[in-house]
């Protein structure tokens, strides 16, 4: 099933969609007239709660701070793949996958901006009178065929789902289970049920409790995360122009060697460019549209101003955090290192080898415990996600607080299996969930990219 599984994974994730990926970010880019890019000083104070000039009344229904908002989405993006995917992508696809990721993260800026707008603009309220939005309900209410819109919307919805147990929850709570598995010596039976335990407890509350969690959760583990990245560079400072070298010029390379004496890996440009987009799409979700969902449970009446807020999630997840990893990776000199059975190292193991350039043998119970605390947020973020993708299906919120304990469950099943399958799965969903999605963007642009040149001349910015 698994070689399937990859086949099927390796097709949904060929040119065609990388092209749609970067097409989108780049015509959407130019229709807005650069104005993502521009307008990123005022997106970062609007996120921080810098700019007062849209203050709202605090009637929505269930809705939180537009700062919670994005906390929830940051919570969803910012996981496993700044720490695991950004050192994968850079194995399969050479340092120059991380200027590809960079790259799909600068147009995956106006691809947020458009997917938020639009999912604050066209969010309702349902039966137990909460808000309930996302890019399913701009597919069933924004598009003129209505049946064409909600069987889109369908899809959407069912991939959520399936990426929010797969992807969201049990690859995230296997790598905790690892980590404190092979830092800690804790057995991962245990480490399941506790975080089971954590789990319901955070999601029962809903929007609220998860939005107040991640509030405090997400800056505290970013802030842990990026010392530990500039302390890496710092300690290797000598190494990097050359790192930065690599990166840039394996990016156009059709074919190169990287690596030393402890070992190699060959890539070419189209490798680079694969794993790059899709490894950044994987960490920021610029695309796949789910952190709409999130913004559009944010207390505001302008939805261009969460949009960019939401916006924000795509610099910081990639273009900082990830950025930052690939550096400490391409400085510490560690690409193309083999274990004890000549395979190269990647993932956890690759990072760890890098971070104990710096911190020795703690580098490795250091990044255990990032991966603990980027891994528990996003299996949150997720969570709700997933859980109004969920409503969207059945049609009532009656039934969420089922999906709530099926989540928790899922979460100690993905600690104590093994999950080849699912990681496999888990990136399937992610490329289906891409097609409804820019769909909708694509044919909703021009309504998006108004909207965007009209907050500019209405806030002379």
């Amino acid at each position: 099933m698994i070689e399937y599984l990859e086949l099927l994974d390796s097709i949904v994730w060929g040119p065609v969609t990388l092209v749609l990926l970067l097409g989108t970010g780049i015509y959407l880019m130019v229709r807005m007239q650069f104005l993502p890019l521009r307008n990123l000083g005022y997106a970062l104070r609007c996120a921080i709660g810098r700019d007062d000039t849209d203050r709202q009344k605090r009637a929505s229904h269930g809705a939180v701070s537009p700062f919670s908002a994005l906390m929830t989405e940051l919570a969803a993006t910012i996981g496993t793949g700044n720490i695991v995917g950004v050192a994968t992508a850079m194995v399969l696809g050479g340092p120059g996958a991380l200027f590809w990721m960079i790259v799909s993260a600068l147009t995956g800026m106006a691809t947020k901006l458009a997917e938020s707008l639009l999912s604050v603009r066209y969010r309702t309220v349902n039966g137990e009178g909460k808000i309930a939005g996302g890019p399913m309900y701009v597919m069933e209410r924004g598009m003129k065929n209505r049946r064409l819109g909600k069987g889109m919307g369908s899809a959407f919805a069912l991939f959520a789902v399936g990426a929010s147990l797969g992807m969201g929850n049990m690859t995230q709570s296997n790598s905790i289970a690892q980590a404190l598995s092979e830092s800690f010596q804790i057995p991962v039976e245990k480490t399941g049920l506790c975080m089971t335990i954590l789990t319901i407890l955070a999601i029962l509350g809903g929007i609220g409790t998860i939005s107040r969690i991640t509030g405090v959760l997400v800056p505290c583990m970013a802030v842990f995360y990026i010392f530990g990245t500039l302390f890496v560079i710092g300690r290797n400072l000598g190494n990097l122009p050359q790192g930065i070298g690599q990166i840039l010029q394996m990016a156009f390379t059709r074919e190169a060697v990287v690596g030393g004496t402890g070992g190699s890996i060959v890539v070419t440009m189209q490798q680079a460019v694969r794993w790059g987009v899709s490894r950044g799409v994987f960490t920021n979700e610029a695309g796949l549209g789910a952190a709409g969902i999130s913004a559009a449970a944010a207390d505001t009446d302008d939805p261009v101003r969460q949009g960019y807020i939401s916006m924000t999630g795509v610099f910081l997840d990639t273009i900082v955090i990830c950025t930052l990893t690939g550096l400490a990776i391409v400085s510490s000199g560690v690409l193309g290192r083999t274990d004890e059975n000549g395979i190269p190292l990647t993932g956890a193991a690759l990072t760890i080898e890098a971070f104990s350039t710096a911190f020795g043998e703690a580098g490795a119970k250091f990044i255990s415990i990032g991966i603990v605390l980027f891994a528990f947020a996003t299996i949150l973020g997720w969570e709700y996600q997933g859980e109004k993708a969920f409503e969207f299906l059945v049609r009532s919120g009656r039934w969420c607080m089922l999906y709530r304990f099926v989540y928790a469950l899922f979460v100690f099943v993905g600690a104590v299996c093994a999950l080849n399958v699912v990681w496999s799965f888990s990136d399937i969903m992610n490329a289906l969930m891409v097609i409804p999605n820019l769909t909708a963007v694509w044919l909703l642009s021009g309504e998006a990219c108004r909207a965007v040149r009209e907050h500019r001349r209405d806030r002379s910015l």
